[in-house]
């Protein structure tokens, strides 16, 4: 059996469409969308809105976790948008829309599929075609291991579309129960795993997940979100806490086979 996972697409749709070659399954953990590309400022829902200048900004305040400013800086450009008679939402929306038409079109069957945290779930359904099975906080069999998948990400003060509560999180998590591999977006609470070398920052981890690893001991915990972590492979007793990588990135899946 040989599973092909990727992560934080944000908007490749070109080495999607190949991520499935030679694979039984495709397993995708979120984040499709691209609003702003940290490595280059020019792509995205934001520099296609408000310009490149603009976005040189807004990376260069919540780099430096100026985050205040940096929502001054939104509030600022959202407004002068809204005067000229444009919805936000429906700016935003369509923008997302045309992602996730490329998007979904790109991914082979089968694909398993949970959201990341600057997801939009609510339009997937849309989307997700007759190959394409989203979970969250459920389970599915795949050659025989038994696979667990937590979509969103935890509330930061970058309040990305989708974050949830720890509770609502924890939640899916039990949810969920015993797997052979549990999948998420976010990583579970290491340091190690959850810190961005480029970002210069931490990114939210979560207990609940490094607390279902230590007590149900899965084989292996996949996940991504962190985009150059300092570690991309931690043991936690007796299962393989793995970073899939940064795919929008690489364009490479990373590979399981059994």
């Amino acid at each position: 059996m040989r599973v092909h996972v990727v992560s934080d697409v944000h908007g490749n749709s070109r080495d999607l469409a190949a991520a499935g070659t030679g694979a039984d399954a495709l397993l995708c953990l979120g984040d499709l969308v691209l609003f702003l590309d940290y490595a280059d400022h020019s792509r995205g829902i934001f520099p296609d809105l408000f310009g490149t200048d603009n976005a040189d900004a807004l990376v260069e305040l919540r780099t430096a976790r100026r985050f205040e400013e940096a929502r001054a800086l939104g509030r600022r450009l959202w407004g002068e948008l809204d005067a000229t008679g444009a919805s936000r939402e429906s700016v935003i929306e369509g923008a997302v829309r045309r992602q996730y038409a490329e998007l979904f079109a790109a991914f082979p069957t089968p694909t398993y599929a949970t959201y990341g945290n600057v997801d939009i779930p609510r339009l997937w359904p849309e989307y997700a075609g007759e190959g394409v099975t989203v979970l969250d906080g459920q389970r599915v069999e795949i050659g025989g291991r038994v696979f667990g998948f937590v979509g969103g990400g935890l509330s930061t003060p970058m309040r990305t579309p989708y974050e949830i509560s720890d509770e609502e999180f924890a939640a899916k998590v039990e949810a969920v129960g015993e797997v052979d591999v549990l999948c998420s977006h976010i990583p579970p609470e290491v340091p190690e795993l959850c810190y961005d070398t480029v970002a210069r920052r931490f990114e939210r981890g979560s207990t609940a997940l490094l607390h279902a690893i230590r007590t149900t001991r899965p084989r292996y915990a996949l996940f991504g979100h962190v985009h150059q972590p300092l570690a991309r492979r931690v043991r936690v007793g007796a299962t393989e806490c793995i970073n899939v990588g940064h795919f929008n990135a690489t364009g490479t899946p990373y590979v399981m086979e059994w």
